[in-house]
């Protein structure tokens, strides 16, 4: 069950507010708590694929434990491909 300081994916809220903050232009910007839901969900999914693949690339190398390079192995193809799926929806008019 989840707690009020945390939301989707086991992420506090404020620690999603904070990075969201850190690529707002105009400093009065702020975020809704439906838009901070949306992008811990974002996050959570994000993280659960790292962690597959992660496996995956140890797997490929034949070892029982997954360590940080493997997981630094597959982040720029998912950063590329979760980039790419992102912008390339449709615009909504």
């Amino acid at each position: 069950m989840e707690t009020r300081e945390e939301c989707a994916g086991g992420f506090k809220k404020e620690t999603v507010n904070k990075l969201l903050q850190l690529h707002f232009k105009d400093d009065k910007t702020r975020a809704s708590g439906d838009a901070v839901l949306l992008v811990a969900e974002m996050l959570k999914v994000f993280v659960r694929e790292a962690a597959v693949r992660g496996v995956r690339q140890a797997q490929i190398e034949e070892v029982t434990r997954v360590e940080v390079e493997h997981v630094e192995k597959i982040l720029p193809q998912l950063k590329h491909q979760f980039v790419c799926k992102e912008t390339s929806r449709a615009p909504v008019n």
